[in-house]
């Protein structure tokens, strides 16, 4: 069955790396690579990678990135520039459990659009961390979401979903609209999730895209970023 996300990101296509939220990666990896202690020769594993930002600047780093997306399209645009793509669903990673020194799933990839099924990414992300490893998942703020809900936003407070209509643009400058859904956190959800994945938390941050810091929990950031450590 296809997810709902593919005819976005088939659309998209290039024109997912003019928007401004990813102009941070560079500001992003580097600050992940040095609170989560990576090193040159890690395994990671990049869940939700899309057209592979995060994944191609570990790379550059000397990390060998796995990278995994549902939309066919963002696997070939990501795979063009060299490194190990692959199509999967995060709820059912198709990696051997505990094969990761690190796992990352960023700016709402395959975490953020799961909707109802977060518990089961988280759960099947810290299975994929050798034990011992770590992951750095970023979730949308519901505080954020709801005190800053736009026009055309609908917020399902009893799913804590936002719903959206919006307008992307293709890599030839063309419209189209499209629904977008995108499950928003608080702390405390994403601190029981984690431990239902049997997971520990061992940092939560209120960041924002390109601005990633030790920042404690606010209301005035748009993300959280969750870092996990596998017993």
């Amino acid at each position: 069955m296809r997810h709902w996300f593919e005819p976005i990101a088939s659309h998209l296509g290039s024109a997912y790396l003019r928007y401004s939220f990813t102009k941070g990666t560079e500001q992003e990896v580097a600050f992940l690579v040095d609170v989560l202690g990576l090193q040159p020769g890690q395994r990671v594993l990049d869940v939700g990678c899309g057209p592979g930002r995060h994944a191609h600047a570990l790379s550059g780093r000397g990390l060998h990135v796995v990278g995994i997306d549902i939309s066919e399209a963002f696997v070939r645009l990501a795979a063009g520039k060299g490194g190990s793509f692959v199509r999967g669903d995060a709820g059912a990673l198709p990696v051997a459990d505990g094969s990761f020194d690190a796992v990352i799933s960023l700016c709402q990839g395959g975490f953020g659009l799961a909707l109802d099924g977060e518990g089961e990414v988280l759960a099947a992300m810290v299975r994929a961390l050798r034990p011992g490893g770590v992951a750095a998942v970023s979730a949308f703020s519901s505080y954020y979401q709801v005190r800053f809900l736009g026009e055309r936003d609908r917020f399902d407070a009893g799913r804590g979903v936002n719903h959206e209509r919006t307008v992307v643009k293709d890599p030839e400058g063309r419209d189209a609209e499209f629904d977008l859904w995108t499950s928003c956190f608080t702390p405390r959800e994403l601190r029981l999730l984690v431990e239902a994945g049997v997971g520990i938390v061992e940092e939560l941050w209120s960041v924002a895209p390109g601005d990633y810091a030790r920042r404690p929990p606010d209301l005035d950031h748009p993300e959280y970023l969750v870092v996990i450590r596998r017993p």
